[in-house]
């Protein structure tokens, strides 16, 4: 590792392993805000209690506080004030501190604690934003009930909200005013909210099962509230679907939304007071995708669902951060699945855990579910925790049954509201709840890596029976090596030639424990082809050995949608491979077939539904097919996928420009499954034929970009457009912005758009965006829509050998670190997996890494990151 620069502090590793119970509880917590420009007084009051006797100091968490004084039931104290803490030796066993601190806001571009988005007074307080307020225990198992007043120019900020509900308002001297909340439910500081500004509201209600009247309240600027109305209703469906599946009810008679421009993250639970990025609120057909309204529909959800599992019942400690988020996903992938399409959900749900989860798994930052360790807390809101954590929590729900799973998530309720607990907890209540022994299933909480799964079938024709024999291992990842055998959840059927399924019940589910292991199924008359791991129902990667004509077999039968998929997915991928090869022997790329003549009959199958005929005919992403053979042969794979589309779309031209105008519509938009897969297929077959892109093509692609009437449509056109030689190449970019130059959601479209492109000149495209006049590095989304967008989607662009995507990348992240850590850490994952490419990129990749950690002052979230990642 090279020498790190004097002025860089090394941070301090915190392990699950050292936990203690606090010495100090919190009971009650005071606070009172005064808003000015430029400065903002607060002042606290905390009753507390302390835990066991001995006489350990307070020691209280506080970052960029201005101290101005510190009185204990009344009287001054004597105080040590720390870099990041202040400590008070010889406390009572109960007492009441009183601190006053100031704070300025509107230098806060970290986005952590109290900070000034586009006018308005807002906070982030989770995981540890609340020591940026005021001095306090800043972890999740301090719990206490919070009253709030906050004081403010009622001119500039008419709006002034906090957790729980509003018990006191009013005016006071020079313009100014005061509002007073109250939340009765004790909450860990991560879920303190305070909102400030001129803002206007959609309102609606919702009457819950037990009969109290909700008041459901969106505040956003008064420009946007025409795009709430998908929020509000998202809400609505989530708050019912609760009570339905999961018999949760809401538990106050207020839920507010604040949309807000500068955030971190999508959206944040905070108790009664959700805030969100605007990103995952605002839509109308005109400015926003069918993706983006099922992504609100999803976040919206998710956050409602935090209600319980995560407010009501929280974590312990960040080390089981996956308690509530893992949990939470799982609803939320659950509620969306019976929003719409349960199988392209499941679709969905699986490719981003592939591209994502599968490539962290692999690479520098491998972690368990539950972490053992970590530098900055910020850095492990990961695709392993959220996604991954997910997937445990459906084998447990695959392997309890739905019945006995609800009866443990009642148990799991019971012991545990208004606590703080541990992923322990919830998985011995799902024992408890089910009869069914977990202990070796704990392993997915605290083992890292992928399963790796191997199938080898035998079928017994004088005995009428097939067995399976499955082996399993599991790759080393850092600090974790000789791992143990996991509890794996498979779901099997095995069909005949006819395509009918020869399992009574169709679907058995198998509990692969040892490292090898056999399953016999009797009865079987015929060789069966096996349909192994349906409905994805365990997150491992398998060698089922299936021969390309099996696996188009499954393509046309298996009654099982995702494994349909998954076998499309993996002749796809073999094909593109095969392509690879041929072009790096200097053959003539040739394409099988029956492979095509299968996403033919794919293409012109009306039995499907269109949503899910779109996803059999996408295929895997260039950095799926690496991560099958690596090292990752970078432009080999892009130039293979590129043949393969363009085969397709010339075997079958007619069929596509039939497809796409058998899917045009000229009735308003409505967002709903079938309209939604119908402009997906739309898009898709419009996607192949630009691989043609001949006149004819060009002009049927430029006239859906501007004769679209909504924003699906639009963006979709003016990708393929900008990833084009089209002679209206440069005009429609220009158009484009000009006409939404005012919409801040559609302009980061715009730079994605140009972010994604593979032409020659993307690189220098990417330079002169970053120098774009709207471009801000103090505004995530910007950021994510720019700089995340280019070096995570655009494989081939960003991995140029030049190196000058690396580069790119480097110069971003030096500007963004002092600006915004937690924003410029994320970027630097794309450096971590450095080993999954050839020499030549590694040696360029490698350099890059010690250049930013070479920089001076480098923060805590981006040393970690980098640290690990040369190690």
């Amino acid at each position: 590792m090279p020498e790190i620069v004097q002025d860089t502090v090394v941070p301090l590793t915190k392990y699950l392993s050292d936990y203690k119970k606090p010495d100090f509880l919190v009971e009650t917590v005071d606070l009172k805000f005064e808003l000015h420009d430029g400065v903002t007084h607060v002042t606290s009051l905390l009753h507390i209690s302390r835990q066991g006797e001995g006489s350990v100091p307070l020691v209280l968490d506080g970052v960029d506080l201005l101290l101005k004084s510190v009185m204990l039931d009344n009287k001054s104290v004597e105080f040590v004030l720390g870099n990041e803490t202040l400590t008070i030796n010889n406390t009572p066993n109960e007492f009441d501190l009183l601190i006053k601190n100031d704070i300025v806001p509107e230098k806060n571009t970290a986005l952590e604690g109290l900070y000034m988005s586009n006018g308005m007074f807002c906070t982030q307080c989770e995981a540890q934003g609340f020591r940026r307020i005021t001095y306090f225990p800043d972890r999740p198992d301090v719990m206490a009930t919070y009253k709030v007043r906050i004081e403010a120019s009622k001119k500039e900020f008419p709006v002034l909200l906090s957790n729980g509900n509003e018990i006191d308002k009013g005016l006071l001297d020079e313009g100014r005013h005061f509002v007073t909340w109250q939340d009765p439910f004790p909450k860990p500081s991560y879920l303190f909210a305070l909102v400030g500004g001129n803002l206007n509201y959609l309102e609606d209600y919702f009457e819950t099962r037990g009969g109290i009247n909700v008041t459901l309240r969106i505040f956003v600027e008064k420009e946007d509230l025409d795009k709430c109305p998908h929020a509000m209703s998202s809400l609505k469906a989530s708050m019912k679907w609760d009570e339905e599946v999961y018999g949760l009810e809401y538990d106050l008679n207020i839920f507010n939304i604040v949309a807000v421009s500068h955030f971190n993250m999508g959206a944040m639970e905070n108790k009664s007071l959700n805030i969100f990025n605007t990103k995952c609120i605002l839509a109308k057909a005109e400015t926003a995708t069918d993706t983006d309204f099922s992504f609100i529909e999803t976040v919206v959800a998710h956050e409602y669902f935090h209600n319980w599992t995560g407010n009501r019942v929280t974590c312990r400690d960040w080390f089981q951060l996956s308690l509530k988020e893992g949990l939470t996903v799982f609803r939320d992938h659950e509620f969306s699945s019976d929003m719409g399409s349960r199988a392209v959900a499941r679709i969905n749900d699986v490719r981003t855990l592939r591209q994502h989860q599968f490539a962290e798994d692999s690479g520098p930052m491998a972690h368990p579910v539950r972490p053992e360790s970590y530098m900055e807390i910020n850095n492990f809101y990961t695709m392993t925790v959220y996604e991954k954590g997910s997937e445990v929590i459906r084998m447990i729900h695959r392997i309890l049954g739905p019945e006995k799973y609800r009866k443990a998530m009642d148990i799991y309720f019971q012991r545990h509201d208004g606590k703080a607990v541990t992923c322990e907890d919830f998985v011995l209540a799902m024992e408890d709840g089910s009869g069914i022994d977990l202990k070796q299933f704990r392993l997915w909480y605290s083992q890292a890596g992928t399963p790796e799964i191997t199938t080898v079938g035998h079928f017994d024709d004088i005995a009428k029976t097939y067995e399976i024999s499955m082996t399993q291992s599991i790759p080393d990842t850092p600090g974790q090596t000789d791992k143990k055998s996991m509890h794996i959840p498979i779901e099997i059927g095995l069909l005949g030639s006819d395509g009918r399924e020869l399992l009574s019940g169709g679907t058995r589910l198998i509990n692969l424990k040892k490292e090898k292991q056999s399953f016999l199924f009797k009865n079987i008359l015929e060789k069966p082809i096996p349909s192994i791991l349906r409905g994805f129902s365990a997150p491992i990667k398998i060698k089922n050995g299936l021969s390309r004509s099996e696996k188009i077999f499954l393509i046309g039968h298996d009654s099982d949608s995702f494994n349909r998929w998954e076998a499309a997915q993996e002749i796809s991928t073999d094909i593109i491979l095969s392509v690879v090869d041929n072009i790096n022997e200097g053959r003539e790329p040739k394409v099988d077939t029956k492979y095509v003549e299968a996403m033919r009959l794919v293409l012109n199958d009306k039995s499907l539904d269109r949503a899910f005929t779109a996803e059999m005919l996408s295929l895997p992403s260039e950095s799926v097919v690496g991560q099958q053979k690596l090292p990752s042969d970078v432009d080999g794979i892009h130039l293979a996928r590129k043949s393969v589309i363009k085969t397709l779309a010339l075997a079958f031209r007619a069929d596509l420009l039939k497809t796409y105008n058998e899917c045009k519509t000229r009735e308003p938009y409505q967002y709903n499954p079938k309209e939604v897969g119908s402009r997906r297929l739309k898009n898709v077959a419009l996607g192949y034929l630009m691989e043609i892109a001949d006149k004819d093509i060009i002009k049927l692609c430029s006239d859906q970009l501007l004769s679209a009437g909504n924003m699906t449509d639009e963006i979709a056109s003016f990708t393929l457009l900008v990833n084009s030689k089209a002679e209206c190449r440069e005009e429609s970019i220009e158009k484009f912005y000009t006409k939404w130059k005012h919409d801040p959601l559609v302009i980061d479209k715009w730079f994605s758009a140009q972010a994604l492109s593979n032409r020659d000149d993307v690189l220098d495209q990417m330079d002169i965006l970053n120098n774009h006049p709207d471009f801000d590095f103090k505004t995530p989304n910007r950021v994510r829509s720019l700089i995340s967008v280019f070096c995570g989607l655009n494989q081939v662009s960003f991995h140029n050998k030049s190196g000058r995507g690396y580069q790119f990348l480097a110069r971003n992240i030096k500007v963004l670190d002092p600006i915004n850590p937690q924003i410029a850490a994320g970027l630097a994952k794309q450096l971590t997996r450095w080993k999954a490419f050839d020499l030549d990129r590694q040696k360029l990749m490698v350099a890059t890494l010690e250049d930013i950690l070479k920089q001076k002052n480098l923060s805590k979230h981006v040393y970690e990151i980098v640290s690990k990642s040369l190690i």
